[in-house]
């Protein structure tokens, strides 16, 4: 897993006048570089990694991996050093990176999509490991399953994804999924995974504080199957979305086999679904079969990412049968529409990381079929990223709920009221609560029989950001304590 000595060759990288040095590690940040360490210095948002190639070759670096700009910036700091350079550092660092820790588990698959790619991996990982496999799933929430461990983002920079992916399988891990988030995508970071099939959820409004227009958006989703899943490959589209026929001919201009999965068509289709207030009964149809489950998940939605997750275990060479004889077997993922608290009087609270325009309007419209009496929603949006989405965050919610609780979400660096300004030019009759702790109880407070609650946007998350700081605080814990609170059971 990297630890011998090895040429720069043998890394896949050529430097400029054939320099070809052993090399004892691989970074791209100057201050864990040591004696025989490849720097990789890449352009970065704000500044270039070739600002620190001075202080790379200080600690002991013995080459650089970087860009023109990246060697014009280092000029005169790379005396007795390797240069590689190349018009694509990134991929280079990535394919690199896969050299260099040399394993991953044999079978891999990558979800992209705007909405639905942690629930989607976490239920090809609990489908794989209900069929008796050793697997994990890769992303937003961590590396969970048969192993664990954190991650810092949903795609990590090669470095860290790879030495994660060797230690999964040093750990005997088989089969793997993994988000492939837009930035992750855009940044190469998948760039050095082998791939068996790859999936596409969905296209809605996010990071364009990142992309700037939808097209780098979307071309940035769309380098998963032009790019990175091999020609060989599977690619598994959710052809109800508006951009699924886009991503499959994509796929299929690279000689990808497509497996269509959808409600109103497709290899894999949703004929008939049925809720109750624990979850909802499925008839899927799949070459020529009718198949029937009870899927002990709450939302519509559900449904669709299952049907993802099927296609995508049934792509890697999984019997369609033994498939579908799992699905009564899944769990919640923690964070998506998870069941955080129930009042005495039966209303339920529900906890969800929607935190785009489309993923509030479909969790509450897909929570509604399981709802008696009405719904209340808590929402709000996070600072330092797209601002032209907090109206349509409380427009959604104001659409599809019955009472609608604004508040912060993570500040970040803003003024959390003048976010939560934006959100309620959205929902005018909302209420505005800007202690979230205050709002989740306020809105538990409001729940009568039959009654149900989303607070929308932080999910899984643990802190909220504000400023600089992370303060600790958790939606379903507070969902927990708010019920506690209201019905006299905190000690």
């Amino acid at each position: 897993m990297g630890a011998q000595a090895r040429p720069l060759s043998s890394l896949g990288l050529t430097a400029l006048g054939g320099a070809n040095p052993d090399v004892t590690d691989i970074a791209v940040d100057s201050r864990q570089v040591r004696d025989g360490t490849l720097f990789a210095a890449m352009p970065g948002t704000r500044v270039h990694g070739a600002t620190f190639i001075q202080y790379a070759v200080r600690m002991g670096a013995v080459a650089v991996l970087t860009d023109r700009a990246g060697a014009d910036i280092a000029a005169g700091h790379l005396d007795g050093i390797a240069v590689v350079l190349t018009d694509d550092p990134r991929a280079a660092l990535s394919r690199t990176a896969a050299l260099w820790f040399g394993g991953q588990p044999d079978t891999m698959v990558a979800v992209t999509g705007t909405n639905g790619k942690t629930s989607v991996a976490t239920f090809v990982r609990q489908i794989w490991i209900e069929m008796g496999l050793s697997a994990v799933n890769l992303g937003t929430t961590g590396v969970e399953g048969a192993w664990t461990a954190p991650l810092a983002h949903t795609t990590p920079e090669p470095i860290t994804l790879h030495r994660t992916l060797a230690g999964a399988r040093a750990a005997g891990i088989t089969h793997a999924a993994m988000e492939a988030s837009s930035h992750g995508l855009d940044q190469r970071r998948l760039d050095g995974v082998t791939l068996t099939a790859a999936g596409f959820t969905n296209f809605t409004q996010d990071h364009l504080d990142y992309h700037e227009t939808f097209e780098a958006y979307f071309d940035a989703k769309a380098g998963l199957f032009a790019r990175v899943l091999p020609e060989e490959g599977i690619a598994v589209i959710n052809i109800d979305d508006p951009r699924g026929v886009d991503m499959a001919a994509i796929a299929r201009a690279r000689g990808q086999t497509v497996l269509s999965v959808g409600r109103d068509g497709g290899d894999l289709h949703l004929t008939a679904q049925r809720f109750d207030t624990t979850g909802q009964d499925v008839r899927l149809s799949f070459a020529g079969k009718s198949y029937t489950a009870h899927l002990p998940l709450i939302g519509g939605f559900q449904a669709d990412n299952v049907m993802l997750a099927c296609g995508l275990v049934i792509a890697c060479g999984a019997e369609p049968q033994a498939v579908f004889e799992t699905l009564p077997h899944l769990g919640t993922v923690r964070g998506r529409m998870q069941l955080a608290a129930t009042r005495e009087n039966g209303a339920a609270v529900f906890v969800d990381y929607a935190h785009t325009p489309d993923a509030v309007a479909t969790a509450l419209a897909a929570m509604r079929p399981h709802v008696m009496g009405k719904l209340v929603a808590v929402v709000g949006a996070g600072g330092d990223r797209d601002a032209g989405k907090r109206p349509l965050m409380g427009q959604a919610a104001a659409q599809n709920a019955d009472v609608v609780f604004v508040t912060d979400d993570n500040p970040r660096s803003e003024d959390p009221a003048l976010i939560r300004a934006a959100v309620m030019d959205g929902c005018p009759n909302a209420h505005e609560v800007g202690d979230r702790a205050e709002a989740i109880l306020r809105a538990v407070d409001a729940l009568g029989p039959g009654d149900a609650l989303l607070i929308a946007g932080k999910g899984h998350e643990t802190g909220q950001v504000v400023g600089d700081d992370i303060l600790p605080f958790d939606d379903a814990e507070q969902a927990s304590v708010a019920v506690a609170a209201l019905e006299g059971r905190l000690t």
